[in-house]
């Protein structure tokens, strides 16, 4: 028997674990707006920069178009706001070859309490084959406030 100890407590275990897809080589991606200062690039392509931010508020959508279908098993979503205090909605969509609409695969609320609650950690396995796209629609303050949607990271095995 092999054995060997491990932190439970830490998110680091499968972040490291995945072999995370290159997203720059993979996919196309749509926005609905970004901040010059903060492009989806530093999002979606590591050590790239602080995160996506929108360049409005309110609802907003960032969606991957791949060159090729893919197999999806793994889905991390980071999420940091170090100054308001909000709920945030996000739903994850993907699209199969072959379908004509996106099916939902979570729908999640998460209050943000800065300074003690600042940070949303989603790490999901999935078993989706042939998604030719994948959507995540962010509604940043779902009380209808003038919040702006941003992304820290976003990666996808």
């Amino acid at each position: 028997m092999h054995k060997r100890t491990i932190n439970t407590g830490s998110k680091d275990v499968s972040r490291s674990a995945a072999v995370w897809l290159d997203l720059e080589r993979l996919a196309q991606v749509e926005i609905t707006s970004e901040s010059a200062e903060h492009p989806i690039e530093s999002a979606l392509i590591p050590d790239r920069g602080p995160g996506w931010r929108a360049a409005q508020p309110g609802k907003q959508t960032i969606r991957l178009i791949f060159d090729q279908p893919l197999a999806l098993g793994h889905i991390l979503l980071r999420f940091d706001e170090k100054e308001e205090k909000r709920t945030q909605e996000f739903v994850l969509r993907w699209l199969g070859k072959g379908q004509q609409s996106p099916r939902e695969i979570v729908r999640q609320q998460f209050t943000f309490s800065p300074p003690a609650t600042n940070q949303e950690i989603e790490d999901y396995s999935t078993n989706l084959n042939g998604v030719t796209a994948f959507e995540l629609e962010i509604v940043p303050d779902i009380s209808g406030g003038g919040a702006y949607a941003s992304l820290a990271e976003m990666r996808l095995a």
